[in-house]
């Protein structure tokens, strides 16, 4: 119960919001909100639902059903990706594989696997349609090709590049979306 109170405090700081404001957002009395944040009751069902519809988060982060912080396997979640480098389309199957294992027992896998899986979907498209490219104007001996390599190569280099960064964040404390969120095929 303690952190549910705190988690929403927080988020509503985030936010900006006052208590009276996030009362009157959310459709609660303030006196609901203030016992909640004070860890005196447990928001449960509709009440809970409309406090975390206004500050935009998901209902079931709030409550964490038992899971566990563990930074050392987001670390190793992010480094999967460069399975790439061995395995064809291992920067999606790895990670795809660790993130529907763990997914609901540590605490901010679901949103940072969906974010990273997202990214590795689009990257092997555009890393595809690029090689593609390159080979089919190689082949016809099509103009100035070359540009199309040095993209490939390019997204090699930051598929690399990016994994172990945000491996470093993520041991920082870091632990949010942290790929860019080009399309989303995941939720």
């Amino acid at each position: 119960m303690n952190e549910i109170g705190k988690k929403i405090r927080e988020e509503r700081k985030k936010k900006g919001l006052s208590q009276e404001e996030l009362a009157e957002s959310a459709k609660v009395n303030l006196r609901t909100i203030q016992r909640v944040e004070n860890n005196d009751s447990e928001p449960r069902g509709k009440t809970l639902n409309l406090i975390c519809e206004v500050l935009d988060i998901n209902t079931e982060n709030i409550l964490d059903y038992a899971k566990q912080p563990d930074k050392s396997y987001l670390i190793i979640f992010h480094l999967s990706v460069i399975a790439f480098l061995a395995i064809p389309v291992g920067n999606i199957i790895l990670p795809l594989i660790l993130w529907m294992n763990k997914k609901n027992k540590i605490i901010g896998l679901k949103e940072v696997g969906a974010n990273l899986l997202n990214f590795q979907i689009v990257w092997s498209i555009f890393t595809f349609i690029s090689i593609t490219a390159f080979a089919l104007f190689k082949i016809m001996h099509y103009g100035t090709y070359e540009i199309l390599f040095y993209v490939f190569i390019g997204l090699y280099v930051l598929n690399i590049i990016l994994p172990i960064l945000f491996a470093i964040k993520t041991n920082n404390g870091k632990t949010e979306k942290l790929y860019p969120n080009i399309i989303k095929l995941i939720k």
